[in-house]
């Protein structure tokens, strides 16, 4: 366990094990987009965390997607961590807001349209402290990704 991890509280030293991140992109992936789409937004099975569902359009396909996220915020605007568990590749959903940056968000009090903006600089290293605040497993999970630097999005209500 390295320190990032060792300085968790135990839920989230849990969650950002290898079987913790495992069992939320795989289980809880599952789940959470009837759960929250039958909510507005407002219940996941990840208690205790801000999760929404990111409805987006595939890269190369075109066909419409569903991935559930835990996410930040910073005023109006939402923040997205790209982080995949610290898998070395990023997230399907990473491309596919490169390729297409509109999307849906179905959220607690921030259900709408969005447009994606991949954070870079400054605001990237602002934004990825704020997504420690968050949750600190994100630590983990960037010392797990090797060479891959965790992508940020920020994600700002199209009709602004």
């Amino acid at each position: 366990m390295n320190d990032n991890a060792r300085s968790l509280p135990l839920v989230e030293r849990i969650a950002s094990s290898k079987p913790g991140a495992w069992f939320f992109m795989n289980v809880t992936s599952k789940v959470d987009p009837w759960l929250l789409k039958r909510t507005d937004g407002r219940f996941s099975s990840i208690l205790g965390s801000p999760v929404l569902l990111l409805q987006h359009t595939g890269a190369k396909s075109g066909a419409d997607r569903e991935t559930p996220l835990v996410y930040a915020t910073d005023g109006d605007d939402i923040i997205l961590i790209a982080s995949a568990g610290g898998a070395p590749n990023h997230p399907a959903w990473y491309h596919n807001l490169v390729a297409n940056p509109a999307c849906h968000v179905i959220a607690k009090d921030r259900t709408g349209d969005y447009v994606a903006e991949e954070l870079t600089g400054d605001d990237y290293d602002a934004m990825w402290a704020h997504a420690l605040d968050v949750y600190g497993g994100y630590a983990v999970y960037q010392d797990r990704a090797d060479n891959r630097r965790i992508p940020l999005f920020r994600l700002h209500r199209s009709d602004d």
